[in-house]
């Protein structure tokens, strides 16, 4: 079982992280699927999507889920039915989830250099401001979008854009807590994050700041 991470995060959050080692078929041995995920994974054309998928399933098993547990609302965004808050991501063969009694946030990206070409769809003119002195640009610019990600996926709101309204205070890639803000609809709410590299990828993951 590839298990790759756990990190407690606090008393109440926890992650995980899985490396896709096992073909669909050994993923899908012990899991149960609703009709409803059962179609979802069924019309998925890319092998490694459908693996993904059937990895998330055995995370949930390790928190003692199964996938009737998990239920998506109008924005897509997952939930669990004992009211827990749930973040899922996956790149390439990574999947992880993080699991929570507040609301959370994840995301995990490889490490790639056409990060560079779309960087002007996601920085905006604060963060250009210390991202273009950076020596290791595809890094950091991989945490801003993991980020950002992440709080686009815990915020759950159709409409958000990550360069007009997510912000992300400066910060160094040897030291792994970033601050953010999400500026929406005349309110400001404010987050804390911490990423990690593995592989060649980054995991970001957020939730509401504590001291504000």
């Amino acid at each position: 079982m590839p298990l790759y991470k756990t990190i407690t995060v606090d008393e109440s959050t926890n992650l995980l992280i899985w490396k896709i080692e096992e073909s669909y078929e050994q993923l899908s041995q012990g899991i149960e699927l609703t009709d409803h995920c059962q179609d979802r994974v069924d019309s998925m054309k890319s092998d490694m999507h459908r693996r993904a998928f059937m990895s998330v399933r055995h995370l949930l098993a390790v928190f003692g889920y199964i996938d009737h547990d998990l239920y998506y609302d109008e924005f897509g965004k997952p939930h669990l039915k004992d009211g827990k808050h749930i973040s899922i991501s996956h790149s390439f063969n990574y999947a992880g989830i993080i699991v929570s009694d507040k609301l959370v946030g994840i995301d995990i990206e490889k490490q790639r250099e056409k990060i560079h070409i779309i960087a002007h769809k996601f920085v905006n003119e604060f963060e250009n401001g210390y991202i273009e002195e950076d020596v290791d640009k595809t890094r950091s610019l991989t945490v801003i979008w993991g980020a950002k990600e992440s709080l686009y996926k815990l915020y759950g709101t159709a409409g958000l854009s990550f360069k007009q309204h997510v912000y992300i205070s400066p910060f160094t890639i040897d030291h792994p807590f970033i601050y953010g803000a999400i500026n929406y609809n005349d309110s400001i709410s404010h987050y804390d994050m911490s990423f990690i590299e593995f592989d060649g990828f980054t995991c970001v993951y957020a939730q509401p700041a504590t001291d504000i």
